[in-house]
């Protein structure tokens, strides 16, 4: 366990320590290429004026120079490319490493987790909560039962008490004077007037209300 957690940090200070070793003989690489560079062009300058001096051998020995920083330019081209390339593998296995210790450390914590949560525990626990709300339901019905005086009171006799109150309710509405609803008014012919109900028709009804008046009263 131990040579584990020193391990890691010493692999990845050597990872970067590589990467940066890299990224500096990288550049230094660039800067002998552009001094090449500079000095193939300064020959090829140099070819031209002894050409026009008519300095021939002069001309030539200057485009042999050239010839050979051009074979160093691309000589330190294909170091540049090897370099790259070293630090494009040196990434993508840092990377890789990274990812495996990741997922390495969520297994263990996942392993962890299931030996801490023992399926033994988890059914305990249920049962507790099931009788802790039971027990709160007997509770509650405890509570909800009447007691002292309201639980002397018979239901029969209220109930019988309700009837009452509702008959009487039921007696004062038919105590008070009817009225009657307007007819709906029925649609009619042109050239016809509307027929008036009989007179003797509504003389009945209210003979047969004042009847059962006065029987009520009774």
């Amino acid at each position: 366990m131990f040579t584990r957690i020193f391990r890691k940090p010493k692999q990845e200070e050597s990872a970067v320590a590589t990467l940066d070793k890299l990224n500096e003989t990288l550049e230094m690489l660039y800067k002998k290429e552009k001094v090449l560079m500079k000095k193939a062009a300064a020959e090829v300058e140099k070819a031209k004026e002894f050409t026009r001096a008519k300095n021939k051998r002069a001309a030539i020995q200057c485009l042999k120079r050239k010839r050979l920083y051009e074979q160093q330019i691309e000589q330190l081209g294909n170091f540049q490319l090897r370099i790259h390339d070293q630090m494009i593998m040196l990434e993508g296995a840092k990377a890789t490493t990274e990812t495996v210790d990741a997922l390495r450390t969520g297994a263990a914590a996942m392993k962890a987790m299931q030996k801490a949560t023992n399926i033994d525990d988890v059914d305990k626990t249920m049962d507790e909560i099931n009788e802790q709300t039971e027990s709160m339901k007997q509770i509650q019905e405890a509570l909800s039962t009447p007691m002292g005086a309201a639980a002397d009171f018979d239901e029969d006799e209220l109930e019988a008490e309700l009837e009452e109150l509702e008959g009487a309710e039921l007696d004062e509405l038919l105590l008070q004077p009817g009225t009657t609803a307007p007819a709906a008014p029925v649609p009619m012919r042109a050239g016809r007037q509307p027929v008036r109900p009989a007179r003797q028709n509504n003389t009945a009804e209210e003979d047969e209300l004042a009847a059962l008046q006065a029987e009520m009263a009774l």
